[in-house]
């Protein structure tokens, strides 16, 4: 009997809809498709399916994080400025039973003060900062070590 295929949700925050467009010089100049199916293609190559969605609005992020808890084995979200003060995002992913790995493109804690606390880190098991693109591609590799070792 073949094992069923684990689900991975990534999510995106607000202004992510912008990449390729909004600050080129701090998050590149690909696009969210183009960081959407990087991530697809290695979960692909380890036996994962991605689902995606980006929102401006916290509230259908947390409706998706709510869904999840049912319908997938792993988050990887990218908060965006919800980051830093979504209370509703931290609680619903502390509801959420599998890994949840926060991805960012930069490196917040070497930007703006402001940047510096995340209220999703303590819900997630790690976080992935300061490597542009690949950080997708690389939560996606860590998402596969730890549901592997469950």
């Amino acid at each position: 009997m073949a094992a069923a295929t684990k689900r991975v949700l990534l999510l995106n925050g607000p202004n992510l809809n912008l990449l390729g467009e909004r600050e080129p010089a701090v998050y590149g100049t690909a696009t969210l498709a183009d960081h959407v199916a990087a991530a697809t293609q290695v979960a692909g190559e380890v036996g994962l399916v991605v689902d995606s969605l980006q929102s401006n609005s916290s509230s259908e992020l947390v409706n998706a994080i709510h869904s999840a808890r049912k319908t997938h084995d792993a988050i990887v979200i990218n908060p965006g400025a919800f980051t830093h003060y979504a209370w509703s995002i931290h609680d619903a992913l502390a509801a959420f039973s599998g890994p949840v790995i926060e991805v960012h493109i930069s490196n917040p804690s070497s930007r703006e003060s402001w940047r510096h606390e995340s209220v999703v880190a303590p819900v997630a098991s790690g976080t992935i900062a300061g490597f542009g693109g690949i950080g997708y591609v690389l939560a996606i590799q860590a998402v596969a070590r730890i549901l592997a070792a469950k």
